[in-house]
């Protein structure tokens, strides 16, 4: 049977953390699943989240985010009341929870929230926008950077100072690029979605962290520009089962060489209707959410279906580092890449 457990507990358990009413409890909230997405919140309790990916940010007050597996959130509460709170984490999928609670005293419990309506996938799932799937009079696709019809940049945020950034420009049009066998679809206008809280969360009446409110609490210590970009499509074929970049799964995919002390943007192209969570193993990823010097460090990026956003990092690792999606079929089906970190001139470019 499948469980959603808490701390290896299933609901009918009731894990339980406890507190004195009136004081500040830190809570590290760790996706250790191995593909299901979260939505977490606790009813009656703001929580003020303090680190992602254990890395410090500017807090902000919420009722609920999202955690995208091997994404981690420590969060701040304060219960005032001398009862219980559920823990309640819902799958994205709508297909269960988990459910703990945090009480002043053991074998407390509170009422657990009913389940939501699952998500439905929308056109902006599939990388369209008004008029991204109309074909030219040719038959060809329009042109990558072309103008849409139909397109109403000032709706898009483009007066908005970080609309700007690589992350937060309008939508792009894909290139001619299909990526081949191993993929099954593209995304003909994929744009930034750092603003939006994700599938099923976008009605709730509640204030839902997103990408663009994380904000670093102090400068990287790394301020210089890229000196080049990696553009990466996310690619599959359900009907294969096959999960890659750029339409090659690990066996058939060249590593990503850099040099050591290079500083790099990475842009994803998120090709599919899947979310993708990435991982990168050895060196942190500046998520490019238009805060410039304060953009928040991660080790694992959501990457929602349709997007396009990117990061900055710098290659201060020598060595082999794998690079892949967290979902744990999709890293088996070939959604993996290694970065090869090297002194050597030659053995960094391609």
């Amino acid at each position: 049977t499948y469980s959603f457990l808490i701390n290896g507990q299933p609901s009918k358990a009731n894990w339980t953390a406890l507190f004195k009413p009136g004081e500040r409890v830190r809570l590290r909230f760790i996706n250790a699943a191995s593909m299901t997405y979260f939505d977490l919140r606790i009813p009656g309790l703001k929580m003020e989240v303090a680190q992602a990916d254990g890395q410090n940010i500017q807090p902000v007050t919420v009722d609920e985010f999202r955690i995208a597996v091997s994404e981690t959130y420590d969060v701040i509460v304060t219960p005032q009341e001398d009862r219980a709170y559920t823990l309640f984490a819902e799958a994205m999928d709508r297909s269960g929870y988990a459910r703990g609670t945090l009480a002043p005293r053991p074998g407390m419990s509170a009422p657990i929230p009913e389940m939501r309506p699952r998500p439905i996938r929308t056109m902006a799932d599939m990388g369209m926008a008004e008029g991204a799937h109309e074909m030219k009079p040719d038959g060809k696709a329009p042109e990558a950077g072309g103008s849409m019809p139909g397109m109403d940049h000032e709706a898009m945020g483009q007066g908005d100072a970080r609309s700007e950034t690589p992350s937060e420009k309008p939508p792009l049009m894909h290139g001619a690029d299909t990526h081949g066998p191993g993929n099954a679809m593209i995304a003909m206008a994929p744009r930034s979605r750092l603003r939006e809280p994700g599938a099923g969360l976008e009605n709730t009446g509640t204030r839902v962290l997103t990408y663009a409110d994380l904000r670093a609490l102090e400068p990287g210590y790394d301020r210089r520009p890229p000196e080049r970009e990696i553009e990466l499509h996310l690619t599959g074929n359900m009907d294969r089962y096959i999960w890659g970049f750029n339409g090659k799964k690990h066996s058939e995919s060249n590593p990503i060489r850099l040099r050591h002390g290079e500083r790099v943007r990475v842009i994803f192209v998120n090709d599919t209707m899947m979310e993708h969570p990435i991982h990168l193993h050895g060196m942190w990823m500046e998520l490019d959410n238009g805060n410039g010097e304060y953009n928040p460090r991660k080790f694992t990026i959501n990457v929602k279906p349709g997007e396009r956003l990117s990061f900055i990092m710098t290659a201060d690792a020598p060595g082999a580092w794998p690079f892949h999606c967290h979902l744990a079929y999709h890293m088996a089906s070939g959604m993996m890449l290694d970065v090869m970190v090297s002194d050597d001139e030659e053995k960094t470019h391609p």
